[in-house]
């Protein structure tokens, strides 16, 4: 996993105007990924969006990534291996509490 490739996520995220992005760094707490960023959007073409940018930027940096929830209205997620991006609905973000299930 590159530190490089978080922050233009990150960034990419940011401007696309993502809300309460976090990144969770999970090296050697699990095995699931090495780091988990979490996003949160204001409408379902919002996190659409948010998503699209993720994959995009997964995508030029050469990272194959899975995509999970396209259908919800409150959770998407894209998997590439050793970074996954959650992109939320507030409604979602606080049913999942990724951040606080993480943080120890």
């Amino acid at each position: 996993m590159s530190d490089n490739l978080l922050e233009n996520i990150t960034k990419a995220l940011e401007e696309k105007s993502g809300e309460d992005i976090l990144t969770l760094d999970l090296k050697g707490k699990g095995g699931l990924a090495d780091a988990f960023v979490l996003v949160t959007g204001n409408s379902e073409t919002h996190m659409k969006t948010l998503a699209e940018t993720a994959e995009e930027v997964l995508d030029k940096a050469g990272q194959k990534c899975r995509i999970e929830g396209e259908n919800s209205v409150n959770w998407r997620l894209i998997d590439a291996g050793d970074i996954v991006v959650h992109v939320f609905s507030h409604k979602g973000r606080d049913f999942y509490r990724l951040e606080r299930l993480w943080e120890e």
